[in-house]
């Protein structure tokens, strides 16, 4: 290939901007063009593309969000609207495409392949949900956050001896839950992946209450249900008083870590050399610590898990 476009899409990762680097600049090394896409599939279909060079994108590994945008686009969603946006990618020379996103932006990328345009996936989201690789782009920065948080909240917890519910991003997974609840020390951990027990919960609480304990931690996942159901569904059961706070999309933003820069860097420099082998409907991941590439049928054909064996741990933990 001699010229490919890189778009990201849906919510934003920290770490996008380091993949966009690596795809822009591997390529160039390599003797190929580069277009960026801006505002995701919309941008695309509306030709809102322009060339990018070595120097577009200096300066942009240790910013969060996406220096291309993001936008949602319905029209994106039927072959209408596929056709248009292959139509908009040949008027420009583009004839391979990298999507850096989640589930959905997987999904626009398996939709144009489907229709005879090589396009590869990079996963970027926070909420660690993209099966067929052990960790995306933006988690580790969007974890570091929570548990910031977490120390913070506890110290308030501490000082006035109150019990906090933390609700955190994760709709259908429970990674930055589970993952932040163990590292914050966290007593409770709700996640989509595991049925909730309320009455556990209380009598959990209520031990804690008997042996002297003060203040406690709990970690919702959004998916589950909100910090404020939760916190009702307590004072109604057991009288238990509770403080909510919900971190919301402070969770997507801010520079991302060393390991989120390098996981980036990693896989978009991978899906420059899938493309220049002429392949596409393809999924770059990482597993066991090996960059690897897939289907991206996979992406959908098995389901997200979470790592349940952490869950017990922090039960165990947290008596």
């Amino acid at each position: 290939m001699k010229k490919i476009g890189v778009l990201t899409s849906g919510g934003d990762a920290p770490g996008m901007n380091a993949a966009v680097r690596a795809v822009v600049r591997k390529a160039i090394f390599h003797g190929m063009e580069v277009a960026g896409i801006y505002h995701g599939y919309q941008g695309l279909i509306n030709g809102n593309i322009e060339n990018l060079d070595v120097g577009d994108v200096g300066d942009i590994i240790q910013r969060g969000g996406t220096m291309l945008h993001s936008a949602r686009c319905l029209e994106f969603k039927t072959e209408e609207g596929q056709r248009k946006a292959i139509s908009q990618l040949k008027e420009h020379g583009i004839e391979g495409l990298v999507v850096i996103g989640g589930d959905g932006s997987y999904r626009g990328a398996l939709a144009l392949s489907k229709l005879g345009f090589p396009s590869v996936g990079v996963p970027g989201t926070i909420d660690n949900d993209i099966p067929g690789t052990d960790y995306t782009i933006g988690f580790d920065t969007a974890l570091n956050t929570i548990i910031e948080s977490i120390d913070k909240i506890r110290d308030t917890a501490t000082s006035h001896e109150r019990s906090f519910i933390i609700e955190v991003m994760g709709r259908d997974a429970g990674d930055l839950a589970l993952w932040a609840g163990l590292a914050g020390g966290a007593e409770t951990i709700l996640i989509p992946e595991v049925p909730s027990d309320i009455d556990g919960l209380v009598r959990r609480l209520e031990q804690g209450y008997e042996r002297g304990k003060k203040h406690s931690i709990i970690i919702v996942a959004e998916g589950v249900m909100s910090a404020g159901e939760l916190a009702t569904l307590l004072k109604e059961k057991a009288d238990i008083e509770t403080r909510v706070s919900v971190l919301g999309h402070i969770q997507r933003g801010g520079s991302p870590t060393g390991r989120d820069r390098v996981l980036a860097s990693q896989l978009g420099a991978k899906a420059v050399e899938v493309l220049m082998e002429d392949r596409g409907g393809v999924a770059i991941g990482i597993r066991n610590h090996q960059v690897v590439d897939y289907e991206l049928s996979e992406a959908f054909n098995k389901a997200h898990k979470a790592e349940l064996s952490m869950y017990t741990l922090s039960q165990e933990l947290s008596i």
